[in-house]
């Protein structure tokens, strides 16, 4: 990812209250602080690049205080847009039809055209 690690949960919708947090662990576990490791088991995040759905609560939010470095925070609606736009990304694209044989005439060479004119 270039710049931060941020950049790839970038959302279109502006950041509101929610009442859900959808929380992504985005930097790696070895060489943090044991608290942290330990903050992040009780988040359910073990692995890097998966996202949890809590309820926003004043201990999740102490939690995520914690350890905001390793994690990016998203709401509802920040969530959904970044899966839609995802969604939409790799979605099947319908086939490219190419046809070699065309009902248009074809043009005429440029010495062609200008003898013509020339004979006129």
């Amino acid at each position: 990812m270039s710049g931060s690690a941020f950049n790839a949960f970038k959302s279109l919708v502006p950041v509101a209250w929610s009442s859900r947090l959808y929380i992504t662990l985005v930097r790696g576990l070895p060489g943090t602080r044991r608290l942290h490791r330990r903050t992040l088991e009780a988040m359910r995040l073990r692995r890097c690049h998966r996202t949890v759905e809590h309820r926003t609560t004043p201990s999740l939010l102490g939690m995520l205080t914690q350890v905001k470095r390793l994690v990016v925070v998203e709401t509802e609606e920040m969530y959904n847009a970044r899966r839609k736009a995802e969604e939409e990304r790799r979605a099947p694209r319908p086939p490219l039809v190419v046809s070699h044989h065309s009902s248009a005439p074809t043009p005429k060479p440029a010495a062609a055209v200008e003898a013509a004119a020339a004979s006129q």
